[in-house]
């Protein structure tokens, strides 16, 4: 089964793509939305084409897996957790969380494995409570 990568990001609004499938595009306020709605653009993509016009990934057998770039990841969990908590867990100061989740600046892969690895932290520290 062929799993096809689909991009989420956030600007103002979720956004949802693959650059495997050209044109395909989805956005939405939420996360699940956003899949929901890309899910749903596929569906209605490979409806509208032609079995020539697709790509090779589409005429096989299919996975779709969603993938948060930094600043969809940070403002999901903005109202959830604060700066400063993620600030303590990651090492990474607030002001630099705020310009990642405002995509003003793109977190190198060292900085991004740092803040999903301090969520899952946090994650694993609240599975402990008994």
């Amino acid at each position: 089964m062929k799993k096809i990568l689909v991009n989420i990001v956030w600007n103002d609004n979720y956004g949802a793509c693959s650059d495997l499938i050209p044109g395909c595009v989805a956005t939405h306020a939420t996360i699940e939305g956003v899949k929901e709605a890309y899910i749903s653009a596929l569906e209605f993509h490979i409806e509208g084409s032609e079995y020539d016009e697709l790509p090779d990934c589409l005429k096989e057998e299919y996975e779709l897996e969603f993938e948060l770039s930094v600043s969809a990841l940070l403002h999901h969990y903005d109202k959830i957790l604060t700066r400063a908590a993620l600030s303590r867990i990651t090492g990474i100061n607030q002001r630099q969380l705020g310009h990642y989740l405002s995509g003003y600046r793109n977190p190198r892969k060292d900085k991004r494995d740092i803040i999903i690895n301090g969520l899952h932290k946090i994650g694993q520290e609240f599975l402990s409570v008994k």
